[in-house]
C-alpha cells in the first residue's frame, strides 16, 4: 500500500522566480539611474520620426517602461510565492537573482541599443559604443559571473528546507517593491512636478486642472499640454489626473519623473 501522506515535490519554480526578480530590478535600475538620475536617455532617445521624437512622448514611454517593469516585478513576486516551499539555501536566491539582474542589462544593451536601435547608454557622446562595452563591463559582467560563483559554491545545497532561502527572498521581494518609488523620490523640498495632459486639452484647460489642484504653473511647452507645476504643501496630484493630467512626476502614478529637468 502506498503511502498517501508522502511529502509533494514543491510547486513552482525558485530559479525561476529568483531570476525573474533580478530581473526586474536591473530594469528599475536602469529607468532610474539612466533615464532621471543621470538623465543620459530616454527609453525612445533615438526613435525616428519627429512625432516620437517629442519630448511628452518621451516622457510617456519612460512611464511606460516603468509599468511593464512593475508588471515583470508583480509575476517575479508571484512566482516567489508559489515556489516559496523549495526556495533552497540563500545562495541559490541571490545567485540566480544577481544572474537575471546582469541578463537584463544584455538585454537592454543588446535587444534595445544595437538590435531595435531605440536608445543608447549616452545619445550625446561621440562614441557611444564605447559607452555601451563599459557600461556591460561594470553593471553587466559583475552580477553574471556573482551569480554564477555563488550557484557554483552552493552545489547541493539548492534543495527545499536549506536555511536563509526565505529571508533572502523576503529581501528580494522587498527590495524590488521599494526601487522605484524610494530611489525616484524627488530632492528633499522639492514640491515641483512635470504634468504630462491629454492631447486636446490644450493651455486653457491645463491651466483650470492646475487652479483646481491649488497648483502653480511654473513652465509649459507651446502645445500647453507638458507643464511644471508646483504643487505647494497643500496641491493634490490627484486632482490634476482628475482634470485631464496622464502623468504627473512626483505624484502617487508615476513618481518616476521626479527628476526630470525642464
Amino acid at each position: 500500500m502506498s503511502d498517501s501522506s508522502a511529502i509533494a515535490p514543491p510547486r513552482g519554480h525558485p530559479a525561476l522566480a529568483a531570476g525573474v526578480m533580478g530581473f526586474a530590478l536591473g530594469g528599475f535600475f536602469d529607468g532610474i539611474m539612466l533615464h532621471q538620475v543621470l538623465q543620459w536617455h530616454h527609453f525612445l532617445s533615438l526613435a525616428g520620426g519627429e512625432a516620437w521624437r517629442d519630448i511628452r512622448m518621451q516622457i510617456l514611454a519612460d512611464g511606460l517602461f516603468h509599468v511593464a517593469v512593475y508588471g515583470i516585478a508583480l509575476l517575479g513576486l508571484w512566482l516567489l510565492w508559489r515556489a516559496r516551499g523549495g526556495l533552497g539555501g540563500a545562495r541559490a536566491v541571490l545567485g540566480w537573482a544577481l544572474l537575471g539582474f546582469g541578463i537584463w542589462q544584455l538585454v537592454d544593451v543588446v535587444g534595445f541599443h544595437w538590435i531595435v536601435g531605440i536608445h543608447r547608454i549616452r545619445v550625446d557622446v561621440p562614441n557611444p559604443l564605447a559607452w555601451d562595452i563599459g557600461w556591460l563591463a561594470v553593471i553587466g559582467l559583475p552580477p553574471l559571473l556573482a551569480g554564477a560563483w555563488l550557484l557554483r559554491r552552493q552545489g547541493g545545497d539548492a534543495g527545499p528546507g536549506r536555511r536563509g532561502g526565505t529571508a533572502m527572498a523576503a529581501m528580494l521581494a522587498l527590495a524590488v517593491m521599494g526601487a522605484a518609488p524610494v530611489a525616484s523620490l524627488p530632492p528633499a523640498g522639492v514640491t515641483t512636478a512635470v504634468v504630462l495632459f491629454r492631447p486636446g486639452l490644450g493651455l486653457e484647460g491645463a491651466v483650470a486642472a492646475v487652479a483646481a489642484a491649488e497648483g502653480r504653473i511654473v513652465w509649459a511647452d507651446a502645445s500647453g499640454e507638458l507643464l511644471a507645476v508646483d504643487l505647494g504643501r497643500g496641491g493634490s496630484a490627484w486632482s490634476l489626473y482628475r482634470h485631464g493630467a496622464l502623468l504627473v512626476g512626483n505624484g502617487p502614478v508615476a513618481n518616476c519623473l521626479g527628476w526630470m529637468r525642464i
